[in-house]
C-alpha cells in the first residue's frame, strides 16, 4: 500500500492498520521512520507560525524561529518513547499482554496518521492566527489523534498483536 493509501485507511480501520504494520515483523528502524515522519511534517507545519510571528514582530527573517522550532522538536524524540514506554505499562497494569514495540508502533503510526493534519493546524495558526478557526482545528487535531492512538493501543495490547 502507498502511504498516502495507508493513513486514509488507518482513519477507516484503525486496528486492521496496526495489524498490518506489526505483520511486518520487529524493526526498531521501521518504528523510528515512522517517528520522524511525523516530527518533519509537524517542524514544516511550524514554518507558517514562525513566519507570522515573525512579521508581527517586525523581524526580517523567520530563520532563528524556525531553527528554535526544529531544535524543540527533535528534543521531543525521548518524549515520545517515555510516553510509549509508559502507555505500555500502564496497559500492562490493566491486563494488556501486548509488548513495547507494539506500543512504540501504536504511538508512532497514530502520530504519522495525524501529520497531515498537522500541517493543516499550522497554516492556519499562521494564516488565521489565535481564534475559533485555529481553537477548532487543535481540537481535531487532538481528538483524532488520542482515538487513533487509543485505538491501536487497546489492539497492540489486548487484540492479540503481541
Amino acid at each position: 500500500m502507498t502511504v498516502s493509501t495507508e493513513l486514509v485507511a488507518t482513519w477507516r480501520a484503525p486496528r486492521a492498520a496496526l495489524r498490518r504494520h506489526l505483520a511486518r515483523g520487529r524493526s526498531e528502524a521501521f518504528a523510528f521512520t515512522l517517528l520522524l515522519v511525523f516530527l518533519i511534517l509537524a517542524f514544516v507545519g511550524l514554518w507558517p507560525v514562525a513566519a507570522r510571528d515573525a512579521f508581527l514582530a517586525g523581524e526580517p527573517s523567520a530563520a532563528p524561529r524556525i531553527l528554535a522550532f526544529g531544535l524543540a522538536v527533535l528534543a521531543t524524540i525521548p518524549l515520545w518513547y517515555g510516553l510509549a514506554a509508559l502507555s505500555h505499562l500502564v496497559a500492562r497494569a490493566l491486563g494488556g499482554q501486548g509488548n513495547w514495540f507494539a506500543a512504540r508502533i501504536a504511538l508512532f503510526w497514530a502520530l504519522a496518521t495525524v501529520s497531515p493534519l498537522m500541517l493543516l493546524q499550522g497554516l492556519v495558526a499562521g494564516m488565521i492566527g489565535p481564534g475559533t478557526a485555529l481553537t477548532s482545528v487543535r481540537a481535531l487535531v487532538g481528538l483524532g489523534f488520542l482515538w487513533l492512538w487509543l485505538t491501536m493501543l487497546h489492539e497492540a495490547e489486548v487484540g492479540g498483536a503481541a
